[in-house]
């Protein structure tokens, strides 16, 4: 017969073993989600469904923690080395600099990027094929885009002599992408003004400059600041009625005139899925840099009758969307 002091002692014990289980159980891994522009919902859906296409469940079996820097790339070594200090399980960047402050951060935390720039030239990795750190990701950026997208320009605005490009000379693509634009410039018979804009203030004095100069057509590179500010420069452009093109979608959505380059959805899902292969034990050293090859082309018909473009039926036919 059990002793009544050990009866209770043993029940006891039995409650405890419950709890002691829950106590045991793994912590769910978190993932710190970083990107260059401001909140965008759709992003954030973009990456919860490619995460779910390998397993994980956001809320489920993982955590994401979503910060958009707004353009502050100031704010991104302390961000990264927060994540750091909470030893999350995989940081996932969006933008050269963003990905840079994170392999500054860090030599062990498997690093997910999409980088506009090539990511050898960054220091990201040793290879595309054989990353071989602590790093990989999306290259969305290739040397024939920029050449693509101001030759659209130019067949949108056949008449175009000047045209001025803007570029944010912090970003890391800057040295870039002023190469290639120069070089296609020259082929097609353009005269090229560089204007540079790396804050908000210096982007009004660009569009101040815009206006006293009033070049034929204005380049905007892709950049996260830029991306923030397309309000300003939808109102802006269609104000002193300037062809503008640009690298992404959502300003065209907004009322740009046309853009060309690789779409949003698409970087994040590449991200989410190498997020959620590393989370399964994959290592960076052994997922190889995925290189875009699908670009879109987007035309927004109603911002060129405003500004009195007339769009070539060549153009309105191998553009993939028509935006009415």
């Amino acid at each position: 017969m059990i002793p009544r002091r050990d009866f209770i002692t043993l029940l006891g014990g039995a409650a405890a073993w419950p709890l002691a289980a829950r106590a045991q159980q793994p912590r769910m891994p978190v993932v710190g989600f970083v990107n260059a522009a401001d909140a965008d919902a759709s992003l954030a859906a973009a990456f919860r469904k490619a995460l779910g296409e390998t397993g994980y469940v956001e809320g489920q079996n993982v955590t994401v923690e979503y910060h958009w820097i707004e353009g502050q790339l100031d704010r991104a070594p302390a961000l990264m080395a927060d994540l750091v200090r909470r030893r999350v399980a995989v940081i996932a960047t969006v933008g050269g600099g963003l990905a840079i402050a994170a392999k500054a951060a860090t030599a062990t935390i498997p690093i997910i990027f999409g980088v506009g720039d090539n990511p050898v030239k960054l220091g990201l990795v040793a290879s595309l094929a054989r990353p071989g750190g602590n790093a990989t990701g999306f290259n969305y950026f290739q040397q024939e885009v920029v050449a693509k997208r101001l030759g659209l320009l130019h067949e949108l605005v056949p008449k175009a002599v000047r045209v001025a490009v803007l570029v944010n000379p912090a970003a890391t693509a800057a040295e870039t992408i002023l190469r290639d634009v120069q070089e296609a410039a020259r082929v097609i018979g353009l005269q090229i003004q560089v204007l540079n804009a790396s804050t908000s203030r210096e982007i009004d004095e660009a569009f101040a400059a815009l206006a006293r100069e009033r070049p034929d057509a204005l380049f905007v590179a892709g950049n996260g600041l830029f991306a923030i500010r397309r309000t300003q420069f939808v109102a802006m452009t269609a104000r002193d009625r300037i062809p503008a093109a640009y690298a992404d979608r959502d300003t065209v959505a907004a009322g740009g005139l046309m853009s060309y380059g690789t779409n949003g959805a698409d970087i994040i899902r590449q991200l989410g899925v190498y997020t959620g292969n590393i989370l399964k034990g994959a290592k960076p050293a052994d997922l190889p840099v995925v290189q875009a090859t699908r670009f879109e082309f987007v035309i927004n018909l109603q911002t060129a009758r405003t500004i009195g473009i007339e769009v070539p039926p060549k153009l309105l036919a191998i553009a993939d969307e028509v935006i009415e």
